[in-house]
């Protein structure tokens, strides 16, 4: 079973998200690939797909957007899950409830899952506007990613796999 990983990524940190994902699929017998959203045109050649993008201000980054239009005729005929990245902190700030709106991409792919991962603010990746607005909103640096988290539902993916048809 082949799988396409794309996430839509800022400053990386969703992106090695969306290699870990391939390297636990991977690791439960499944063929998986990472390919950047502007590149990818057809499903054709995958039996499932998992999409995932950085949130800013709440909301997914145009690249994984654009993808979900350009490929709307073709995600009901693969099964697809979604991932999110970006809350920082202990606790994260924006707390889960407020950290994403995704509700129009999963209606629109038909999703079966969507989890919200927790983020990375790395100070040397952020131009200076940004580096102010962190500064200013008092958000706290450093990687909050939860690896095991990431393991244990790209696992979950894997399992459900093994036991769906596509179309």
């Amino acid at each position: 079973m082949r799988v396409l990983i794309t996430a839509a990524s800022k400053h990386g940190s969703t992106t090695e998200i969306a290699w870990a994902i391939r390297g636990h699929l991977v690791e439960e017998g499944l063929q998986a690939v990472v390919v950047d959203p502007d590149e990818i045109t057809e499903l054709a050649d995958y039996d499932a797909m998992v999409v995932g993008s950085g949130v800013y201000a709440a909301h997914w980054l145009k690249p994984a957007k654009q993808l979900i239009d350009r490929l709307r005729g073709q995600l009901g005929d693969v099964p697809v899950w979604l991932f999110s990245s970006g809350p920082v902190g202990d606790p994260p700030v924006p707390g889960e409830d407020d950290a994403v709106d995704v509700a129009d991409i999963a209606a629109a792919t038909g999703a079966r899952d969507h989890k919200l991962f927790a983020g990375r603010i790395d100070m040397d990746r952020l131009g200076f506007t940004e580096r102010a607005m962190v500064r200013a909103l008092r958000v706290p640096a450093g990687d909050f990613r939860d690896w095991p988290a990431i393991a244990t539902w790209s696992r979950q993916i894997a399992a459900d796999l093994r036991t769906v048809r596509t179309p």
